[in-house]
């Protein structure tokens, strides 16, 4: 299965959390929305993310390595065309970005936003033929 996904994850505490390039990054206690695709596998990506231990590669990884943050939810959407950029203005119409987070492969200012209000999160997602999936 291919296409995109979005990860609510929920951070416990507030953190400061050193993120490769990007360098010192601070995350407040709440929800956050990390907008991804994977056009080999969607199952094993997100198994991946859910992992606790895995080598670090990308910007997520170093979040979620953070024992104060959990993975909320997992929203999956199949499609053959890599839809994460569009996934990702969208959110940035109604949510605040942690600047150039999971984005340097591309042009987007962020694939990672502060969710004020997770219902709305939901409904955008639906709306843009996003499941929730169980993991």
């Amino acid at each position: 299965m291919k296409g995109s996904y979005v990860l609510l994850l929920r951070v416990k505490r507030n953190a400061e959390l050193r993120v490769g390039k990007l360098g010192k990054v601070r995350f407040n206690k709440g929800f956050y929305a990390y907008v991804g695709s994977a056009m080999n596998s969607l199952e094993k990506r997100i198994a991946r993310h859910m992992r606790k231990r895995k080598s670090v590669f990308w910007h997520i990884d170093y979040l979620l390595g953070c024992g104060d943050v959990e993975i909320d939810s997992v929203f999956i959407k199949e499609s053959n065309v890599k839809e994460e950029c569009i996934v990702a203005s969208k959110l940035a119409e109604k949510f605040r970005a942690i600047r150039n987070f999971g984005c340097s492969d591309c042009r987007c200012g962020s694939h990672l936003f502060i969710v004020s209000d997770k219902k709305m999160l939901e409904r955008l997602l639906r709306k843009s033929g996003f499941r929730r999936r169980l993991w």
